[in-house]
């Protein structure tokens, strides 16, 4: 390795990172575990349960991307010592 090439650092696993993950991961879990909302009732607004389920997801996905997002780019800007 060169020295003028800049120092590789290996991938570190903290709190931060383990909740980004969380974040990015619920969405597909919620959405893979079909028989916890197969259903009907209860329905909203003469919706049934299956369809608002979904709907529901697409805005807690949003906020989760949004929040892992914010806390990756926090994490970044500390990894390289405030720079922004």
């Amino acid at each position: 390795m060169s020295s003028d090439s800049p120092e590789a650092r290996p991938p570190v696993v903290t709190p931060v990172r383990v909740v980004i993950a969380l974040c990015l991961f619920a969405p597909f879990v919620a959405m893979l575990w079909v028989g916890s909302y197969a259903k009907v009732d209860p329905a909203f607004i003469g919706i049934p349960f299956f369809y608002w389920y979904q709907m529901l997801w697409v805005l807690i996905s949003t906020a989760l991307t949004m929040t892992a997002y914010q806390l990756w780019k926090r994490d970044q800007r500390a990894r390289r010592g405030g720079a922004k």
